[in-house]
């Protein structure tokens, strides 16, 4: 793999540097997603107890000690309470935009890796495939190992690049998935929990 990172000259290096940069942006992003991510309907039945039984300040201080986007958007709900539902409903909406703007974040980027990379992988070929014709030129001759020493420089930049957007683009796919679980999650919680605050004003 070295000797063909070499071969590949210098159009290899900018598809190395995006592939890291797009690695460090996925083990961070990874992090992330994993800190997000709770037993939403166990936390939900945690609230929903306490409220029953300490009130809404016992349930909002199961939210404020567990971490997550679920539990920030209820929370947000839970401090507007004594100013009615409709409140609860709008500081909710609020948390959720905001925290969907946070799990969204870095996604872009490796968006971007994963488009930049196989760009600079067919500029690499592109520019083999001129130094190839080159060649032939200065020697005014086809021969197979002048044609296929040139193409074979040409396509590793094209290989290396489709090989780091297929690692860039597994994990934008991943990560999109689980953050639209996310946001399911927190809209099933903010409907839930707007149920349930309705229920104990009507009791």
């Amino acid at each position: 793999m070295v000797k063909y990172f070499i071969e590949g000259g210098g159009f290899m290096y900018p598809i190395l540097i995006i592939l890291l940069l797009g690695i460090a942006i996925i083990i961070a992003k990874f992090v992330s997603l994993t800190l997000a991510s709770i037993n939403t309907k166990k936390f939900m039945k945690q609230v929903t107890d306490s409220l029953h039984t300490g009130g809404v300040d016992a349930a909002t201080e199961i939210c404020a000690s567990t971490k997550g986007p679920v539990a920030s958007i209820i929370h947000a709900g839970l401090l507007r309470y004594n100013r009615g539902i409709e409140n609860v409903e709008k500081a909710m909406m609020n948390a959720a935009t905001i925290e969907m703007a946070f799990l969204e974040r870095g996604l872009t980027w490796i968006g971007t890796a994963t488009s930049l990379a196989p760009m600079f992988g067919f500029m690499g070929t592109v520019w083999g495939m001129i130094s190839a014709f080159d060649e032939i030129a200065k020697a005014n001759d086809i021969s197979p190992a002048i044609v296929a020493g040139g193409i074979k420089v040409a396509l590793l930049t094209t290989v290396f690049g489709l090989m780091a957007a297929v690692v860039t683009q597994f994990f934008h796919n991943y990560f999109q998935a689980k953050i639209d679980k996310l946001i399911i999650d927190m809209e099933e919680a903010s409907v839930d929990m707007v149920d349930t605050l309705i229920e104990m004003e009507n009791k």
